[in-house]
């Protein structure tokens, strides 16, 4: 039987976890095939599978082996019939224990974590399909970056550079990442324990009061050490849990007041989300459960599930159940008010396809009393749409109190703002409550602004932005944020003042000299946005956004090299309708007309409504002679929202030639 090593990396504590397995070997091998144990690994399993054809984005995507690294390979079938756009990523951790899942996941040489767009699921044997969020045309295209969050369920305690624990800064990894869930995540810190262990004049009462044990905690705390990762109240858009600014990123530690660390939210009930079941909704179904309610905390993870080890069966939970409900349920049995059927997980803990990753089928920890009508397991399409997400109040969930919460009516006011599922009520609570709170942490400020940027007001941004910085001088949030208010409140100047703080201060910050490069431009120092631009680049050359923008300020004076540019942002992000319409106008110059109506219709395909390209590709054909293709293109961008397009398609429409 194979044994997984796993290195915990913690400033604190830099012993290996094989320190643990040198007195608990069985317990040790045993938990190292548990999901927890496999849920983080750079050991990547043999891999096959035949290219996969995305549909709704027109995109291939293959997995390849060369020297001994597999890589995910995702191409387009483009101009000409030849392949494009292609874009290979090695494969370095495998995310995921493969019960339900495994995520394949590409490491950079900055140390940030992308997650490649196709992942394999269990489900029917095994198969390949889209990860959550990539299946539509619009999809990440392997851009989406592991967070802390994310990887704080899945892993140990990874280092974090200096400057990257706080708000808004790249989530990046550095020194070797751990693999898998370690003993400490839920048992502490084992340094006192050890080294009482290794002394030779230590009592075993010594030695175990050394250490966490979950089951001697209060029955709040224990439950807390499984909720840290197994509660969610929602993975769609919607703050379930907000950080406390003064606790870094992976600093709960077992036997701690969760709530010392994270505060949980959940939304008010509506018929659409009454009835939610998603990957991690397990401890939420659990604790909405009567059987739950009714045990006065008696009832806990635990009790069904023991975390050491994988081997679980039906029978062991129905007897879980039958300790409670035994008696009862015989006596249903025979006057015929319960079926002779005694398993009672297939009724009351159904499995059903979760709502957020539709390729998985898991049990629903909500222990009803009847079970749920209709195919629970049915197929269901990728939910997407404004009407898919939460709109509403925020409210409290763990703790269901505030009060007696440090700055608690703050958090509060955040959860409503955050994600703008509660915008225009939060903004006015939550500028109410830091008018009352001076002292509150700068961060708030940050959040507070970037709220009445999402509202569209970067002008009252400004005040709270600068308050931020007053307070804490180098926050990037700040910075950048304050940046971005100015340039949109139409100042360039002080603008890229503040851009220019945070390259200085942060120089691997790429968003901080992207923005810089882009009011260099406005300021008319073309020269100076180009070298931003590709300092920009050289920090992470995998943001389409910084290709596009460079591709056109080099468009006038370096035609060949923003072609590059714009192929570039394109190659990293098929979809980019603006980069598409710049590279077709550029090929129309060169007269290289069929392939920029290849990019023409591209563009549009990507963006229907697109005006401006319309009104480009009217140009070209017009040009070209094809007066009746020209006059379509032309009435449809004048027909358009853009009220500068409309007015110039209408004065070509009104000259063209019947």
């Amino acid at each position: 039987m194979r044994v997984f090593v796993f290195i915990l990396v913690w400033a604190t504590v830099g012993f290996s976890q094989t320190v643990c397995a040198t007195c608990h070997p069985q317990i040790a091998r045993k938990y190292a095939q548990t999901g927890m144990g496999r849920s983080f690994s750079s050991s990547i399993p043999p891999l096959s599978q035949a290219p996969f054809y995305h549909k709704a984005s027109d995109t291939w995507f293959a997995t390849v082996e060369r020297g001994g690294k597999y890589f995910q390979r995702r191409y387009q079938i483009g101009f000409g019939g030849k392949e494009t756009n292609v874009d290979e990523l090695s494969i370095d951790y495998v995310m995921g224990s493969g019960s339900h899942v495994r995520t394949w996941l590409h490491k950079t040489p900055a140390g940030a974590l992308l997650q490649l767009p196709l992942a394999w699921y269990a489900e029917n044997g095994g198969s390949w399909a889209m990860n959550p969020g990539y299946d539509k045309a619009d999809q990440p295209n392997s851009r989406r970056k592991i967070d802390y969050e994310c990887m704080s369920c899945h892993n140990s305690y990874p280092e974090i550079p200096k400057g990257h624990e706080q708000l808004r800064a790249e989530p990046v990894y550095s020194g070797t990442i751990p693999e898998g869930i370690s003993c400490e995540r839920c048992h502490g810190s084992g340094e006192a324990h050890v080294r009482a262990a290794q002394s030779g004049n230590a009592s075993r009462p010594a030695i175990r009061e050394a250490i966490v044990n979950p089951a001697k905690l209060t029955p709040e705390r224990q439950m807390e050490v499984c909720m840290q990762c197994h509660l969610e109240t929602t993975s769609f858009p919607f703050p379930h849990s907000i950080l406390k600014y003064d606790r870094r990123p992976f600093s709960y530690r077992a036997g701690q007041p969760l709530a010392d660390s994270l505060l949980f939210f959940d939304q008010v009930k509506t018929p659409l989300n009454e009835d939610r079941f998603q990957i991690v909704n397990s401890v939420y179904g659990l604790r909405k459960s009567e059987c739950f309610l009714q045990s006065a905390g008696k009832l806990q993870c635990t009790t069904c599930h023991d975390p050491h080890s994988e081997k679980t069966s039906t029978e062991s939970y129905n007897g879980v159940c039958r300790q409670c409900h035994g008696p009862a349920i015989d006596k249903e049995i025979a006057t015929k008010l319960h079926t002779a059927d005694k398993n009672c997980i297939d009724c009351h803990m159904p499995k059903r396809r979760t709502d957020d990753v539709v390729h998985a089928v898991m049990t629903d920890h909500f222990i009803r009393q009847r079970k749920p009508r209709g195919d629970l397991t049915a197929s269901k399409a990728e939910p997407d749409g404004p009407d898919t997400f939460y709109r509403g109040e925020a409210i409290p969930y763990y703790p269901a109190r505030l009060d007696g919460v440090p700055d608690g009516e703050l958090y509060l006011d955040l959860a409503q703002v955050r994600m703008k599922n509660n915008l225009e009520r939060g903004l006015v609570r939550f500028g109410e409550a830091l008018d009352k709170s001076k002292s509150a942490a700068a961060e708030f400020n940050v959040e507070y602004a970037d709220a009445l940027m999402a509202a569209g007001k970067p002008k009252e941004a400004i005040a709270d932005y600068q308050e931020a910085l007053r307070k804490k001088p180098d926050s990037l949030a700040g910075l950048i944020g304050l940046g971005q208010a100015f340039d949109l409140a139409g100042q360039p100047a002080p603008a890229i003042e503040s851009f220019s703080r945070a390259t200085a201060a942060y120089p691997d910050s790429a968003l901080a000299w992207q923005d810089a490069g882009q009011i260099d431009a406005k300021l008319g120092r073309s020269g100076e946005a180009v070298a931003t631009l590709r300092k920009s680049i050289a920090v992470d050359a995998g943001i389409p956004e910084a290709h596009y923008a460079l591709g056109t300020f080099l468009a006038a004076k370096e035609p060949t090299s923003a072609v590059a540019s714009f192929r570039e942002a394109i190659r990293l992000q098929p979809d980019y309708a603006a980069a598409r319409l710049n590279l077709a106008v550029l090929l129309a110059q060169r007269n290289q007309l069929d392939e920029a109506e290849y990019e023409f219709k591209q563009a549009l395909r990507a963006r229907p409504d697109y005006a401006l390209a319309h009104l480009n590709y009217g140009l070209m054909l017009r040009g070209a002679g094809r007066a009746a293709d020209a006059e379509e293109q032309l009435r449809l961008a004048r027909d358009g929202s853009d009220p500068a397009v409309r007015e110039t398609a209408r004065r070509l429409l009104s000259n063209t030639p019947r």
